[in-house]
Formats: structure tokens, C-alpha cells, sequence
């Protein structure tokens, strides 16, 4: 296997049905998964899983864990994915803040790091720190490395990996970020919101596909949103701006140039040191979005969320509850949860925006409206599972 400083390269990652089974055979960790089951749960043929697994083997991805007893003949070889087989770098540039973690194909951390970053400093003192952030979590970079992925606060372009007027700091509208970190570090770069990469790990972790609406609040306030078990980022990534919903017309300035913006009305509660409206203010919000969206589940997370959790999930919980019984009989109250985890729920998504890809998980870090969370449907014909 390719273990040099610069992306990986592995041939067979770029196979959608080896995807396929490497995704099966994340799913049954240390214990591993037989080639008859993966064949049945993949549809794929046993010459076919044989010839994937084989190269999988050959790429040092995959390993056998032992045998299984069969039903009839000799036992069954056991094979599991091999974690330390590659790895993703997950970047969090927040504010005020820099967050780096070092992940392992199966999700977990194997370093991280956290740093004070000032987002308003000229571009090549934030491009400095940031590379110098992924250098430390590397150390001496005998980890094969697949890329960067990188949260920032939006708005942004996910194709383009471009920054538009991040809100608070206007100086980065049109700013080539992917281009100039992977010129930087000699790594693939994946950019993204920091709401979105949140939601993406955390729909990744969820057994089945669902709707939720992940609410940050933090430095700012954003969402990321999971419709129809997929990543929702609209056409011009632009979906999620939720801070900025305007829910008092005469409020005060926000930092985006609005008035009476929630992000506004949640900081400033914040400041005051009034949690409990904080909370409802944020419960109004999602509420509306519970509204439009019909939602499965509401995710709190965020640094402040982390600081008090179960206040502002019981005051969020409080007003999507009346909006429920304001709808009658048939009205069912959407759970709210806290994520946990403080900040790095949103550097580790960042990881998966490099690694979700592939086990199929995702579409495509290009793609365009939403990349689904859970695994294609199915394979691809034989014929074309080519090396």
C-alpha cells in the first residue's frame, strides 16, 4: 500500500461495489463479516465479492479475523477492515478557534489538537496555523493521509471550495480556501460549512436513515440538515443559513447586517447571562424549521450548548412541545437531543467529509443538493467492477 506523505493511493477506493464492501465490513468491526455474507447483503456475486475482497486484501485494507463455523464443509474465513489503513484529517476553523483530529478508517481519533485562531487575521496567517495544525496531528507522517477535510462558518461554496462573506468577517468573500491548504499541506482539501460536516457525522453514526435538523450554537448559530437520510446543502450550499431568519423586525443589528436575526437574539441573551432565554429563542427557531421541514429530530450542539446542555434542551423542547399541542390531537412532539462532545462532533465530521465517500456513504464531495448518509442502492453489474 501507498504510505507517502501525499494522498493516498488506493485503486480499489475508486470501485463503487468495493465500496460497498468495505462499508460492510466497517459495519461488523473487530469481528469481521464471512464472503457469503457479504455476497447476500450486497447482492453481488461470490466471484465477485471474492475478487474484491482479494484486491481489498492486496491493498492492506482488509485482513482475515478468523473462521466461522458453516453449516456444511470447511469453515468460513472471517475477514475485517483494517483501521490503520489509511487515515482523514478533520479540520475546524472556527472564530476564535482552531480544531484538528486525526482519524482511522473506522471513525476513531488517533491525535488531536486544539489552538487559539484569530478568522479576522490576514489570510496567510489563518492558512499558516491551519497547516501547521494538520502537521501536528500527522507528526512524522508515517500515516497514509487520503486528504483534508475542512468546516469553516458559512456561507461558502462546497464545489468550488470557496469562501463567500463568512458572516462577522467580509474579507474572505471569494477566497480560494480548498486550493490554498492543499497547495499547503500537498493533501486533497474537501471544504464545507461547519454545520454540515457536524450533521454528517453525526447521520453516519445513525443506524437508519432519518430527517433531522443539527443546530449549532456557538461563535455564531447555523444548522446543517439531513432530508430524506441526505446531507441537504441546496444548489449553492446555501441551505442551513438558519441563524439568520429574521424573528423580530425592529431587533437588534446582527453581525450580517440584519436586524433581529436569532443569531442576534441568542448571543445577546448569552452575554446577559440568560440562558433560559437563550433557549426559547433557539426553540422558536427550531420550531419554525420543525414547521416547514417536518422533521424527525432536533440536535443541539455547539460549544455553548456543551456548557449547559440540558438547559437548552429543555428549553428548546419546551416550545416545539406547545407548538405540538397547538396542533391538535395528532400533534407528536419532535425529540430534541443534545449531540455531546463540545466542538470536536464538528472536526470529526470533517474527517468523514474525506472518508464517508469510501464506503459509499456519500455521493460525491462535489456533488451538488444533498449526498445521502446511508449506502447506495446496490451494486453496479459485475462487468463493471473493474480494478
Amino acid at each position: 500500500m501507498n504510505r507517502s506523505n501525499s494522498g493516498a493511493n488506493l485503486p480499489t477506493l475508486r470501485s463503487h461495489n468495493a465500496a460497498l464492501v468495505l462499508d460492510l465490513l466497517r459495519a461488523a468491526g473487530e469481528g469481521g463479516i464471512s464472503r457469503l455474507e457479504l455476497a447476500a447483503r450486497t447482492g453481488l456475486t461470490p466471484q465477485a465479492v471474492s475478487k474484491i475482497t482479494a484486491r481489498l486484501r492486496a491493498e492492506d485494507l482488509a485482513a482475515e479475523a478468523g473462521h466461522r463455523a458453516s453449516t456444511g464443509g470447511k469453515p468460513r474465513t472471517v475477514l475485517r477492515l483494517v483501521p490503520d489503513a489509511a487515515h482523514a484529517v478533520g479540520l475546524h476553523l472556527d472564530r476564535d478557534e482552531l480544531t484538528v483530529v486525526l482519524v482511522d478508517l473506522a471513525g476513531t481519533v488517533a491525535a488531536s489538537h486544539t489552538a487559539p485562531l484569530d478568522l479576522g487575521a490576514p489570510a496567510d496567517e489563518v492558512l499558516a496555523a491551519a497547516a501547521g495544525a494538520v502537521a501536528a496531528v500527522r507528526g512524522d507522517g508515517a500515516q497514509s493521509v487520503l486528504g483534508v477535510g475542512v468546516a469553516v462558518p458559512g456561507p461558502l461554496d462546497h464545489r468550488g471550495g470557496v469562501l463567500h462573506r463568512v458572516t462577522g468577517f467580509p474579507q474572505w468573500d471569494g477566497y480560494p480556501l480548498r486550493d490554498e491548504l492543499a497547495a499547503r499541506t500537498g493533501l486533497p482539501v474537501v471544504i464545507d460549512k461547519d454545520t454540515n460536516a457536524a450533521a454528517l457525522g453525526l447521520a453516519l453514526q445513525a443506524p437508519d436513515p432519518a430527517d433531522f435538523a443539527y443546530l449549532h450554537l456557538g461563535t455564531g448559530l447555523g444548522s446543517g440538515l439531513v432530508l430524506g437520510g441526505a446531507l441537504h446543502r441546496g444548489a449553492r450550499t446555501g441551505a442551513g443559513e438558519f441563524g439568520h431568519q429574521t424573528v423580530q423586525l425592529d431587533g437588534a443589528r446582527c453581525s450580517c447586517g440584519g436586524r433581529g436575526c436569532i443569531e442576534a437574539l441568542c448571543l445577546a441573551a448569552v452575554e446577559r447571562g440568560d440562558v433560559a432565554e437563550a433557549a426559547r429563542v433557539l426553540g422558536t427557531g427550531a420550531a419554525n424549521l420543525v414547521g416547514l421541514l417536518d422533521i424527525d429530530r432536533v440536535v443541539l450542539g455547539g460549544r455553548l450548548v456543551a456548557a449547559d446542555p440540558d438547559a437548552y434542551v429543555r428549553g428548546v423542547r419546551a416550545v416545539l412541545d406547545e407548538r405540538a399541542r397547538q396542533g391538535g390531537a395528532d400533534g407528536a412532539p419532535v425529540p430534541v437531543v443534545a449531540a455531546g462532545g463540545g466542538e470536536r462532533p464538528v472536526a470529526e465530521g470533517a474527517a468523514q467529509l474525506i472518508l464517508a465517500p469510501l464506503f459509499g456513504r456519500v455521493a460525491g464531495t462535489a456533488g451538488g443538493g444533498g449526498e445521502p448518509a446511508a449506502p447506495s442502492a446496490g451494486p453496479v453489474p459485475d462487468g463493471t467492477e473493474l480494478g
